[in-house]
């Protein structure tokens, strides 16, 4: 049986030991561009699942609105027939769920983890 699943909770027990675990495995690399560009895909992930999450316009308009975006963009937005990945790269969705959104859920950055586990190397 498929159910669905707590996004900060699935943060915070399946994401967030994997990225500690490969971030502390190839911390050694210089890979500042990768990482911003994994991090930034992560959230578009996670963005994605949220869409998928919301299943129709109904419901993605009324999510969209308590997220702040007006109530002509998010009827707009939530009617438009595209599908998830579009809709999770799309400027209403980076509007609403920015990066301090996942801050908020727990999400590591894997950037910020990186400069951590560098401090504490050098220390």
């Amino acid at each position: 049986m498929r159910r669905g699943r707590n996004l900060k909770r699935f943060i915070k027990e399946d994401l967030n030991p994997v990225l500690r675990g490969w971030i502390n495995y190839f911390r050694a690399c210089e890979t500042k561009g990768i990482l911003d560009e994994l991090d930034s895909w992560l959230r578009r992930r996670l963005r994605n699942i949220l869409w998928r999450q919301w299943k129709g316009p109904r419901a993605r308009r009324r999510k969209l609105m308590v997220l702040d975006l007006s109530e002509a963009t998010a009827s707009k937005s939530a009617g438009n027939g595209r599908g998830a990945w579009w809709n999770s790269g799309s400027s209403h969705m980076n509007l609403t769920l920015r990066e301090e959104y996942f801050d908020k859920l727990g999400l590591v950055g894997l950037q910020a983890e990186q400069r951590f586990l560098d401090q504490v190397a050098s220390q």
